[in-house]
């Protein structure tokens, strides 16, 4: 594997999980303004309380949570800083890391429509650890509302513009949209093939009624059309709901049948997703829910599809 482990579990369990975490948070509120975890909450957030998460999360808090399992890497995903300190949280992810040997890898933020786009992501294309950016189109609230033209969304020509420097700067892009836009994001992976895209948090499912699930396969199917796009095994929160296997393993099982083995990473959005699950329970749900899979499969799912697809 040729890798230096987060935690080595698999010394003292023999059903500790293998993975590479491909997608976590770290943050200091103390050296970095996150307004969402301080003043400012996020409108349309999709989990109700965030007051766990209002405290410092580091390497500690990490390896602690991730202790019964052998995390080979882990790879950073912005955290929604302020946005005149998104190459400041990537330098000071570049501290952490070379303090604590985590994370192993980062994707930071850049706008793509702002006059500056090219600057940030070439500045932050010039950290070792960077391996893409995360940039969040302009989205509708909820299904049946339209937003396609504005400025910032997926149709924007500015927009697109920025987005395409990624291939310039060879850098990935995190796509995050809910599931009502996940046929609009297959357009723009069709207009860029040679960036490739990593869907967050399985497209959002927030609506599992047979009627929400149709529609959000629909929008999976459109995108795994591109083999530039793969999909991130992450993120069940629900509002209102507790954490339910039934639920999420069809969810699991339909993005893994629509992508395929080989366009799937799991990650953990720790410490987001440990407002409904600890991070023991979460990986070993999920590991249960692909233990069908022969174990070259499951390696893929674990780690082997991240280590290729983040250079890690």
């Amino acid at each position: 594997m040729n890798a230096t482990t987060i935690h080595g579990a698999w010394l003292t369990d023999p059903s500790a999980v293998t993975l590479i975490d491909t997608h976590h948070h770290l943050w200091d509120l103390k050296h970095i303004y996150y307004p969402w975890l301080t003043d400012k909450p996020m409108d349309h957030f999709f989990i109700d309380d965030i007051s766990g998460l209002q405290r410092n999360y580091l390497p500690e808090d990490y390896r602690r949570d991730a202790r019964n399992h052998n995390v080979l890497k882990t790879v950073h995903v912005e955290a929604e800083c302020d946005r005149s300190r998104q190459i400041a949280e990537t330098e000071w992810l570049t501290a952490v890391h070379e303090r604590h040997g985590m994370p192993t890898a980062i994707v930071g933020h850049a706008w793509f429509d702002t006059e500056d786009a090219e600057e940030i992501i070439s500045r932050q294309a010039s950290f070792p650890l960077v391996r893409g950016i995360r940039s969040k189109p302009r989205t509708a609230s909820e299904p049946g509302q339209n937003v396609a033209g504005q400025p910032g969304t997926m149709q924007d020509s500015r927009w697109l513009n920025g987005l395409s420097l990624l291939e310039k700067y060879k850098l990935t892009w995190d796509l995050r949209v809910p599931a009502w836009h996940l046929e609009e994001a297959s357009g723009v992976a069709a207009m860029f093939p040679r960036i490739n895209m990593a869907l967050n948090h399985l497209g959002f499912p927030w609506d599992r009624s047979d009627a929400g699930m149709a529609a959000w396969r629909r929008g999976m199917q459109a995108l795994a059309k591109h083999p530039n796009v793969y999909v991130k095994v992450s993120e069940f929160g629900l509002k209102g709901q507790p954490w339910n296997y039934e639920s999420n393993w069809r969810v699991v099982r339909d993005a893994l049948e629509i992508f395929g083995i080989d366009r799937c990473m799991f990650a953990t959005n720790a410490p987001v997703s440990c407002l409904k699950i600890s991070y023991d329970r979460l990986v070993r749900a999920v590991k249960r829910m692909v233990a069908d899979y022969s174990e070259d499969d499951q390696a893929k799912f674990f780690w082997r599809n991240a280590e290729a697809f983040y250079r890690v």
